[in-house]
């Protein structure tokens, strides 16, 4: 869940155990039914649904449970109550933190995420104090073990989809879109048969922090992985380079 570092997730996609992975399946369900509600369940004309089955797809979702949350949805629209709310904060030593969260009883996620971030000897700012340090990406990662194209030809590919940004690293690529191009771009690497490791509308750090001290570092991890464990968040970014 926590954007430990620019690359993070790799690892924790890929060391997911069990129940990680069922909060993730519980956290996508979520967004099925307030993407549904909002713009109905065909995904050819609901943008948020067709970007949220793209990060099921990414996280293993079978396609029958992906099919079986939207008509749960579609059938249950009235009694979908969930509201996204996004708190920002700082960590130990200044680190930029965004909890974004989708609940039905917004007094208990706020005490919860507030909990989390004082435990950690941190604490929640004002909506915009650590936002303007971010900027909002389509980011898609392809592990280079699961993927047999060239980075030329992927590149190629990215780029006339539409993509602004292709990074060669050590174990993967990275693509970067503006969030209005993303669809399209996963749309040809999806269609070109090209897997996905994770594939979602992020917040990416424009900076990151290293952390040194010790104290500052248990305090952090403690912050984090209190929000993982809390039900209603579903993402946290921060700027701590890992």
């Amino acid at each position: 869940m926590s954007g430990h570092s620019k690359f993070a997730n790799i690892k924790h996609k890929k060391e997911k155990n069990d129940a990680a992975k069922g909060k993730i399946f519980t956290i996508i369900g979520r967004e099925i039914a307030v993407a549904v509600k909002e713009g109905g369940p065909d995904p050819n004309n609901n943008f948020k649904l067709a970007t949220v089955i793209a990060k099921a797809k990414a996280n293993n979702m079978p396609n029958d449970t992906i099919e079986r949350g939207i008509k749960k949805a579609a059938g249950d629209v009235g009694n979908v109550n969930y509201k996204y709310v996004t708190y920002e904060g700082y960590g130990p030593n200044g680190i930029a933190i965004i909890v974004d969260a989708l609940t039905d009883n917004t007094n208990r996620t706020a005490a919860n995420v507030r909990s989390a971030f004082t435990k950690g000897q941190g604490n929640v700012g004002t909506p915009g104090c650590v936002s303007f340090m971010f900027d909002k990406k389509g980011q898609i990662i392809i592990d280079k073990e699961e993927c047999e194209m060239e980075a030329d030809d992927l590149m190629m590919i990215a780029l006339d989809a539409g993509a602004e940004d292709f990074s060669d690293e050590e174990d993967s690529y990275e693509i970067l879109t503006d969030p209005d191009a993303f669809e399209q771009v996963r749309k040809n690497l999806e269609d070109a048969g090209i897997p996905m490791l994770s594939a979602e509308v992020t917040m990416i750090p424009q900076n990151y922090v290293e952390l040194t001290d010790e104290t500052a570092i248990k305090n952090l991890q403690r912050t984090l992985d209190l929000l993982d464990e809390d039900d209603d968040v579903q993402a946290v970014y921060h700027n701590w380079d890992e």
